[in-house]
């Protein structure tokens, strides 16, 4: 008998402005599919594999891990372009907020802020 595994992720973001957040994201190549007759509004963006679900917060501003516990991203992208996606993201006029390198942990990465002054990180693993 095989065990039980996951399959996939997605990340949900909570928001002070959904439709704000949405236009951001459609600036970097996302479809947005809004639901916002539900009972618990939202909007799914989706690009390539990534699926993000954008909520609609009560508050009025966006904490991000960084100024909540000190460090840490708020998403982490996996891509083995990581050159490419960061040029991609400067010429749409996006926040690099730390460009293209190696880490002490071995992942080539970048990190962009967003509109809600998320940090997401770019990258994989060199090997």
């Amino acid at each position: 008998m095989t065990k039980p595994s996951f399959s996939h992720l997605l990340q949900i973001f909570p928001c002070p402005d959904l439709h704000v957040t949405a236009d951001f994201y459609r600036k970097i190549g996302f479809q947005a599919i809004p639901y916002l007759q539900s009972t618990e509004p939202h909007i799914c963006l989706y690009r390539d594999n990534i699926e993000l679900v954008l909520t609609q917060s009560v508050l009025e501003r966006f904490f991000p891990n960084r100024l909540q516990y000190g460090y840490g991203y708020d998403a982490y992208f996996i891509t083995e372009k990581q050159a490419a996606m960061q040029q991609e993201l400067v010429d749409a006029g996006i926040t690099i907020v730390r460009p293209l390198m190696t880490t002490d942990y071995g992942n080539k990465e970048f990190v962009f802020e967003d509109i809600d002054g998320r940090w997401i990180a770019v990258g994989n693993k060199l090997s």
